[in-house]
């Protein structure tokens, strides 16, 4: 028995690429097979194993007898079952082989090479239990991981199959796989004692049965136990009687009176053997006692004792009680209980009591383990007779056992751009009871984007029902809730964690759609000028961000050479000083860009004000220095009344705002008290009466003074011509030659008249009362003969003499005063020289007046700044 798993090898596909001498061995073993083993392999062997094969002249010959063509066509038939279920993988091996026996090719079965098993994730999945099986990734065969025991994992089920999947985890598939395991003669048969004593009276009659041990042999079919044997013994034979379930049993049957006193006790021996090669068997001594006469035996109320428990009775509880009567009296008639034929793993379960036949629960039940019991009861009594009952013991499963929840294989990370229905993990669901208390709902808690999808048997899939994002969640706690139709209902939750993996799909953004800022002139080369800030939700390197500048040109200049930007923390620097006159504002495009594949970005404008500073002096428009190197002179008439205006100084300031506003004052003046300079306007006016005693030429310092922090100034010296008419002036200019002449002739002049002075105190009065009257009376003729002379001549003149130009005009202008001098504007008329007297060399020279360029004032729709 134990050489048919070995022919079965041959017969599965990998048997078909064997050498053709080694077929003609195989074949060669396969002619001298039993015929009862013959029938047996037929139905496993697939007829494309004897494909190829030679066969000698004598197997030839063989070939035609009917018999052997029967065998060939019922091979072809029975092959069909082998090739149908593709998905089904089917082996065959006998038990006790060693661990690494080859079980079958395991890879040219799932149509692989042996090297692909390790790299596309082949493995053994199964539910609970010890791994019996296992891959050799080398060979890509599949072996046995230990020593495997049939009667062990089936008892003594007719087939033995262990079931499991193999899973292709790249592509979440699997295979199921079927191994029967074939029993092997490798367990004696075994009675439950090596003794056994019958007592028998005497006056017991001939054709008396009395029951014998069964003997107990785990392995199946022939293997199993085939027959009983009793020792020769003339009083006594052996009886072997079946059950309705096929089952044999031994009974002691009487064939011959007994008697006592010729012999008082009888030894047996009984002998229990199985068919398989070699053979096995067991043996009990039997000793038969002989009793004086007890007539009656004990008499079972029931032949049969039926009872139903559930599995969760408590130890200690009683079961039922069996009953059984003797019609004896005294000690014949006393009837005691004993088990009769139980297993050793099922005698611990239970406790008799020997005389009131009461059968307690001494283990805990399980229905997963046994739900049922079959219980051998003697009843014997002191006579040595015996009766014997059955308990059928049904165990009801009770929801005692929750479902359980195996993960076979998750997959985490998963991107967040998975399309709906990727597999996320793959779960195998059981739960241990029967019925409706074995059958599970799988679900999942919540609502997140997932679903479970049966797969084949008890396997779960686990896959995206809805869209991720990682920016909302960037990892799920899925909880999986196994139920089982119980009442009440139990139910298993398991936990998964399922981190979700960025891709860049969001650009980076800013919080603000414009940024303004400012940032004062004259500002040192290097200088941070503002600092932008973007956001990508991404993560990692597609968070990453860097920044840069549009390119764009200001005022023919490239936009970097003004400004740039560190690249990482987005700070903005300048590269030059800006200047507030030169311009006033910058306009850029700041780009965010963040490191994906593709990059994504996104832009904002900056926009940066150049506020001014008080970086610029006044600058004095008028009066201006002549070209020629001669003297500007103002003239002002002796008859002049105080506020007379005798010029104006016209300054402008190239600032703007308050750095622009200007203040006059008169800083330095050789007649103190005869000036005075308006704050805001700049106009010179008098501010007294002139007197006979005033000097000709008054020298007066004006500075204009902006009002920035710190305030600039500027300072302009006016040379003003005091007298009535002109010739008086060219008489009295005459004298003005140079400086330092002009002083000399002066300390000359004084020390004469001090001594003068001092002689004629008196005389000098007189003389100078006298002449000032009359050089009023002449002043007063000279200006009506000149008024005569040149009529609708202004007062303006050009008066030139020896090299020397005076400046005279009557003032006549119109001032507009802004915040920002630079856009100030001064109208200036048309000047007359048709009453100028100028020298010869200063005819040729231009209008001092067109140096006044319009340019320079220009004329913008600004506030005007009220004077103070």
């Amino acid at each position: 028995m134990h050489k048919a798993p070995q022919f079965l090898q041959t017969c599965s596909p990998a048997a078909a690429k064997l050498t053709p001498e080694f077929k003609v061995r195989r074949l060669q073993k396969f002619h001298v097979v039993t015929e009862r083993k013959r029938n047996r392999l037929i139905h496993t062997c697939p007829v494309r194993a004897l494909r190829g094969v030679r066969v000698p002249a004598t197997m030839a010959a063989e070939r035609n007898r009917p018999d052997r063509g029967e065998l060939i066509l019922l091979c072809l038939f029975l092959r069909m079952p082998w090739e149908a279920g593709a998905r089904q993988i089917r082996y065959s091996i006998p038990e006790e082989l060693q661990k690494g026996s080859f079980v079958g090719n395991i890879s040219k079965d799932l149509g692989l090479e042996s090297r692909e098993l390790a790299e596309r994730g082949v493995r053994i999945v199964s539910r609970g239990r010890t791994q019996l099986f296992s891959l050799n990734p080398r060979s890509g065969s599949l072996i046995t991981a230990g020593r495997i025991d049939r009667e062990e994992l089936c008892a003594q089920s007719s087939r033995c199959l262990v079931n499991f999947n193999i899973l292709v985890e790249d592509k979440v598939k699997l295979f199921g796989v079927e191994i029967e395991v074939t029993d092997i003669n490798d367990n004696a048969p075994k009675f439950q004692a090596e003794n056994l004593d019958i007592k028998i009276n005497e006056n017991v009659a001939p054709g008396m049965r009395f029951p014998l041990p069964e003997a107990d042999d785990p392995d199946v079919g022939v293997n199993s136990l085939q027959s009983y044997q009793l020792s020769p013994n003339k009083h006594f034979s052996l009886g072997v009687q079946s059950r309705a379930n096929g089952v044999k049993y031994p009974e002691l049957v009487l064939e011959r009176a007994l008697d006592r006193e010729e012999e008082a006790v009888h030894h047996l021996v009984l002998t229990a053997s199985d068919g398989g090669d070699p053979l096995r068997s067991g043996t009990v001594l039997i000793s038969v006692t002989v009793f004086d006469t007890n007539d009656n035996a004990p008499v079972f109320t029931l032949p049969e004792y039926r009872v139903r428990v559930p599995e969760n009775l408590p130890v200690g509880t009683l079961l039922l009680a069996v009953t059984a009567t003797d019609r004896d009296e005294g000690v014949n008639g006393e009837v005691t209980y004993s088990f009769r034929k139980l297993p050793d793993t099922q005698l611990s379960k239970f406790q008799l009591n020997k005389n009131t036949g009461e059968i307690n629960l001494s283990e805990n039940l399980d229905f997963e383990e046994t739900g049922f019991y079959e219980i051998e009861i003697q009843a014997e009594d002191g006579g040595a007779y015996h009766a014997t009952a059955k308990v059928l013991l049904t165990v009801e499963d009770v929801n005692d056992n929750s479902p359980e929840v195996t993960i076979t294989s998750l997959f985490s990370p998963v991107t967040e751009d998975s399309p709906l229905g990727t597999v996320i993990a793959l779960l195998n669901v059981h739960d241990q009871d029967s019925g409706q208390n074995g059958q599970v709902t799988c679900s999942v808690s919540g609502n997140p984007p997932f679903k479970l999808e049966k797969s084949i048997d008890n396997y779960y899939r686990l896959v995206t029902h809805g869209s991720l994002d990682r920016e909302q969640v960037s990892s799920y706690n899925i909880t999986l809730t196994a139920t089982d139709g119980g009442s009440p209902p139990l139910s298993t939750e398991t936990h998964l964690t399922l981190h979700v993996a960025d891709i860049n799909d969001n650009p980076p953004t800013f919080p603000r759609v414009a940024y303004y800022t400012y940032i004062p002139e004259n500002n040192p080369r290097g200088a941070s000028i503002f600092s932008v800030t973007a956001h990508d939700p991404d993560s990692e390197r597609n968070a990453r961000i860097t920044y840069s500048v549009a390119d764009d040109t200001i005022q023919g200049a490239p936009l970097s050479s003004y400004v740039s930007i560190n690249s990482d923390t987005g700070v903005v620097y300048a590269l030059r000083s800006f200047d507030y006159e030169q311009f006033r504002d910058l306009q850029m495009q700041v780009t965010a860009s963040d490191s994906g594949d593709p990059p994504l970005s996104s832009n904002v404008s900056l926009s940066l004000f150049v506020l001014d500073q008080n970086d610029n002096a006044p600058e004095i428009l008028y009066p201006t220095l002549p070209t020629d190197g001669s003297t500007g002179v103002e003239l002002a008439p002796r008859s002049a009344e105080p506020g007379y205006l005798v010029t104006k100084v016209v300054a402008v300031d190239r600032d703007s705002g308050q750095n622009a506003w200007l203040s006059y004052r008169l800083l330095k003046a050789s007649e103190p008290g005869l000036f005075a300079v308006g704050l805001h306007t700049g106009e010179v006016r008098t501010a007294r009466a002139l007197l006979d005693r005033d000097a000709l030429k008054q020298s007066l310092v004006v500075a204009v003074q902006d009002h920035g922090q710190p305030p600039l100034s500027a300072t302009v010296t006016l040379t003003v011509a005091v007298a009535d008419s002109i010739p008086d002036v060219l008489a009295d200019l005459g004298s003005l030659d140079s400086p330092a002449n002009h002083d000399a002739s002066g300390l000359t002049l004084y020390l004469v008249v001090a001594v003068t002075t001092v002689s004629c105190v008196y005389l000098a009065f007189v003389i100078a009362l006298l002449a000032l009257r009359l050089r009023r009376w002449s002043k007063s003729r000279l200006l009506q003969a000149a008024g005569g002379g040149l009529p609708g001549v202004p007062a303006s003149h050009f008066v030139g003499v020896d090299g020397m130009r005076a400046f005279l005009q009557t003032y006549s202008h119109e001032i507009s005063l802004t915040a920002d001098s630079r856009t100030s504007h001064v109208i200036f008329p048309q000047p007359n020289y048709a009453d100028t007297l100028i020298s010869q060399e200063s005819c040729e020279k231009k209008d001092p007046l067109s140096m006044l360029d319009d340019s320079r004032f220009p004329i913008e729709d600004t506030p005007l700044v009220p004077e103070q």
